[in-house]
C-alpha cells in the first residue's frame, strides 16, 4: 500500500448545519436530508451500514437499503437466519449509518430493533421483482456453501416449484429500528464540523451540539 495515504487531505465546504435551521425533530431533519441526497442523484442514497453485536461482544457491520421510514422507525428487510438476524435475535440494539459523501454529510442512529408484522412483510415481498423474491429462497444467506453453483441450482428449482408466485419465506421478512439517539454530521472547513445530536428523553427529542 502506498505509504502516503496518511497524506491524503479534503476541506470540506459544501454547507452548514446548525440550530436555527435545523428541524425540532429528528425524523423531519432526516427526511430532508434524504430527498436531498435522492434529488443530488447520488448512487444508492437509501444505502446504510448496520452495525450489531453478538453475544460475545463482537461488532459487526454491512451494508443494507432502507426501506421505509416514518414515526415508527426505518425499515429494511432480510433474512431472518442471517448473522445480522441472529445477532438480533440475541441483541436488539443496533446502530445505522448514512454517509452521502458528495454531500459531506453523515446521519448517524440508534435505537432498538423489531420485526415487521407479517402483513407489512408479505407486501413489501409481493412488490419485489420475481428474481429477487427467488434470491430470498434460493440463498441460505451467511452459511457457508461450496460454490456458486449451489444457488444457481436452488434458484432453478425455487423457480420450476414457485414459477411466478413464490410466497414470503418464513425465514425472511424486515426489521424495525426504533431510534433514541441521532446525530447529524456536515463537514465543514478546518476540521470544524457540526454535530447535532437529539436523544430522546423522557418522551422528548433534546437537540444538542457536539464537538466535532
Amino acid at each position: 500500500m502506498d505509504h502516503r495515504i496518511a497524506d491524503l487531505r479534503k476541506s470540506y465546504e459544501r454547507a452548514e448545519l446548525d440550530e436555527a435551521a435545523a428541524a425540532e425533530r429528528p425524523l423531519h431533519q432526516f427526511e430532508a436530508w434524504l430527498q436531498q441526497a435522492i434529488d443530488a442523484q447520488l448512487p444508492e442514497p437509501n444505502a446504510m451500514t448496520l452495525a450489531t453485536v453478538d453475544g460475545e461482544g463482537r461488532p459487526s457491520t454491512r451494508i443494507v437499503l432502507i426501506k421505509g421510514v416514518d414515526e415508527r422507525g426505518l425499515t429494511w428487510y432480510s433474512n431472518f437466519n442471517s448473522r445480522k438476524g441472529q445477532e438480533l435475535a440475541g441483541n436488539p440494539m443496533a446502530a445505522l449509518q448514512f454517509h452521502w459523501v458528495e454531500l459531506e454529510r453523515v446521519v448517524r442512529i440508534e435505537g432498538r430493533v423489531h420485526k415487521v408484522d407479517d402483513a407489512e412483510a408479505d407486501a413489501y415481498f409481493a412488490s419485489r421483482p420475481l428474481d429477487s423474491r427467488i434470491g430470498a429462497w434460493a440463498s441460505p444467506q451467511s452459511q457457508v456453501i461450496s460454490s456458486r453453483a449451489v444457488l444457481v441450482a436452488q434458484a432453478a428449482r425455487y423457480a420450476a416449484q414457485f414459477a411466478l408466485s413464490p410466497p414470503r419465506p418464513p425465514h425472511w421478512g424486515g426489521f424495525r429500528l426504533v431510534p433514541d439517539r441521532w446525530e447529524f454530521w456536515q463537514g465543514r472547513k478546518s476540521r470544524l464540523h457540526d454535530r447535532l445530536r437529539y436523544r430522546l428523553a423522557d418522551g422528548h427529542w433534546l437537540r444538542e451540539r457536539l464537538a466535532p
